[in-house]
């Protein structure tokens, strides 16, 4: 099984750029998008092969997530159910019967950690309602979780520690939610792999500089983990200042 996700920051500019190259050469059996940046209506991608299941955030042009899924779900579930953490469209949830499959879009702490109180209140919301779906069968969980967990996961950490996605209490965070339960599938595979980035910044040519940041995952039930067979990233793929990342499982 092919899992892709990839934050657009706004499909229909990610379109414009060969978004339906990448994702017809993929040909993947799921394909996760975070921050489309749309409301319904806005698009209509020709995907024959792959049901499409959209959640839009209350205001324009902000956050939006998006699953492409070659097989019917069994249930589609969106959001969290808690209101006031429920107003950006961060969350799809399909189930099938041998797993759950979650594409989420994390809320960004913002600058001089603004927001660093929301964001702990999604993390722990998350983390809860992960291990409520993992106490039913396993969790496949992606997309831009906006945190770089150790310093390997980016290119300089040490100018950034304290920032946003790289702040003690997002990195904390974020080892409570692999321990409870789940594992990062890139590390899994490459425990000491450096310079695998996901996001660059537009900014100081980040991105042709490789000074880049791992911050959009693939995360699974541990009982899933033996059998991760891939984990790309796929860092030549443009269109967006994040690359798509992938998971492929024998299952």
């Amino acid at each position: 099984m092919k899992l892709i996700s990839w934050n657009v920051n706004g499909l229909r500019a990610c379109v414009g750029k060969g978004f339906l190259d990448f994702f017809e050469s993929s040909d993947a059996d799921f394909f996760c998008l975070q921050e489309t940046k749309l409301q319904q209506g806005q698009i209509e991608l020709p995907t024959e092969k792959h049901r499409q299941f959209w959640n839009y955030a209350d205001k324009k042009g902000y956050s939006g997530t998006a699953i492409f899924a070659k097989e019917a779900p069994q249930a589609v579930t969106y959001d969290l159910g808690i209101p006031e953490l429920d107003t950006e469209g961060r969350l799809i949830t399909l189930e099938y019967p041998d797993f759950f499959l979650v594409t989420c879009y994390t809320p960004n702490a913002q600058q001089g950690l603004a927001r660093i109180d929301h964001r702990l209140r999604w993390d722990d919301a998350f983390r809860g309602y992960l291990r409520a779906l993992d106490a039913q069968k396993p969790v496949i969980a992606c997309g831009d979780l906006n945190v770089a967990h150790q310093e390997i996961d980016l290119k300089n950490p040490a100018a950034n520690r304290g920032n946003a996605g790289f702040s003690d209490e997002e990195r904390e965070s974020f080892s409570r939610l692999l321990d409870a339960g789940f594992t990062d599938s890139f590390r899994f595979l490459h425990p000491d792999a450096t310079g695998a980035y996901s996001w660059w910044s537009y900014r100081y040519h980040a991105r042709e500089k490789d000074a880049g940041w791992r911050i959009d995952y693939f995360l699974v039930s541990n009982r899933l983990a033996e059998k991760i067979t891939a984990a790309p990233i796929y860092k030549e793929v443009l269109g967006s200042d994040h690359c798509p990342v992938g998971l492929e499982l024998d299952l």
